[in-house]
């Protein structure tokens, strides 16, 4: 599969605002193993600035030298967030950057990371306090997958990560991985949690691709209309 096989978010590494004190970083394609095919996936990052210049670090990306200067001027890196069992890999390395900062992980993460990750605390229910005031948080349990999602009330900004998928089928070169992602259901206009997932997420009833910069509780009912 070619490394380009995504048409990238450009410009990478760079933080592009979503709202006050908001941002998310778009980086480079990485390649995934999906229903037994390599798929190249997008990657993304939120960086969320809380009250005292604190910085929390949803997902992180490819630590770019350019990146964690644009970064460190913003405010402290304090928190850096895993939150699934999947968006972990470049933990270590900001990390390495910001010894001082803790990281939160998904339950599980522990036990199935394939790589060693400097967890300190595992996220749940409720928000810790040392972002409770301004960011909530929901832990959402399923077989294949745990992830934990947030709500910015400031800015009211959802952070989601796999449990809405909206791959841009035109940034997609190879015709073969479109009609996979359709068929996966994870397609824009109509992204969702791929099929496998929801299943899994069925039995306990219950951020990849174009983002929704507007109409986030109608774009919530139609994602989720297969399980509510």
């Amino acid at each position: 599969m070619a490394d380009d096989a995504y048409a990238p978010y450009a410009p990478l590494n760079a933080l592009k605002p979503v709202a006050d004190d908001v941002w998310i970083v778009d980086g480079p394609e990485i390649q995934f193993g999906y229903l037994g095919v390599k798929l190249p996936f997008p990657t993304r990052m939120t960086v969320v600035r809380l009250p005292g210049r604190a910085l929390w670090i949803h997902s992180p990306t490819v630590p770019a030298d350019g990146l964690l200067k644009r970064i460190g001027d913003l405010g402290e890196v304090r928190f850096l967030i895993a939150p699934n069992t999947i968006h972990y890999w470049w933990i270590p390395e900001w990390k390495a950057a910001f010894p001082d900062a803790e990281v939160h992980a998904a339950p599980g993460l522990a036990r199935t990371a394939k790589r060693a990750v400097p967890i300190d605390a595992t996220l749940g229910e409720p928000a810790p306090q040392a972002w409770a005031d301004t960011i909530d948080q929901v832990l959402v349990s399923g077989d294949m997958l745990t992830e934990v999602d947030f709500f910015h009330r400031p800015s009211k900004t959802l952070i989601l990560t796999d449990l809405i998928e909206n791959f841009e089928p035109r940034r997609v070169r190879p015709r073969a991985l479109r009609w996979l992602m359709r068929l996966a259901g994870a397609a824009d206009p109509d992204g969702k949690a791929p099929i496998d997932m929801q299943l899994s997420f069925l039995r306990r009833r219950m951020a990849h691709g174009r983002w929704y910069q507007c109409d986030g509780a109608a774009e919530l009912r139609r994602a989720f209309r297969w399980v509510l």
